[in-house]
């Protein structure tokens, strides 16, 4: 079975996101995890969000990356350029692969023009891991 990490500053919005689409569109062929580079707890508008396309995140954690240096990853992912920067030190032979999702935590506005945000990068998010689970699984 294939091990994916998807991997972001935080670990808090636009990773959670990731795997919960990917454990979606994986259907149990594949092993997903994400971490941070930080941790900063998962953020309730992207557990909210998620739940609108009926996809729950409100049992992950948010993890950081020292916590799977053990695990031989085939894939790791990051979804902003920070953590992108940041990987190169997480020791792994993995094919790694690269896409700057827009931060919805940096949203400003009412709280509507906030979810409207998280709703724009869901979508970015969901078309992105359907695509990866396709072309790699």
């Amino acid at each position: 079975m294939k091990n994916i990490l998807v991997l972001c500053t935080g670990n808090s919005c636009r990773s959670q996101m990731a795997e919960g689409y990917l454990r979606l569109y994986a259907d149990g062929q594949a092993n997903i995890y994400s971490a941070g580079v930080e941790t900063h707890g998962v953020n309730p508008r992207a557990i909210k969000v998620m739940a609108e396309d009926e996809v729950d995140i409100s049992a992950h954690t948010s993890n950081n990356i020292d916590e799977y240096v053990n695990i031989p990853f085939d894939y790791i992912i990051t979804v902003c350029d920070n953590a992108k920067e940041r990987c190169p030190y997480f020791p792994s032979s993995a094919e790694r692969t690269h896409y700057n999702f827009p931060d919805p935590a940096k949203a400003t506005g009412c709280e509507e023009e906030i979810m409207d945000e998280f709703r724009k990068v869901r979508e970015m998010i969901k078309i992105f891991s359907a695509e990866f689970i396709s072309k790699h699984l």
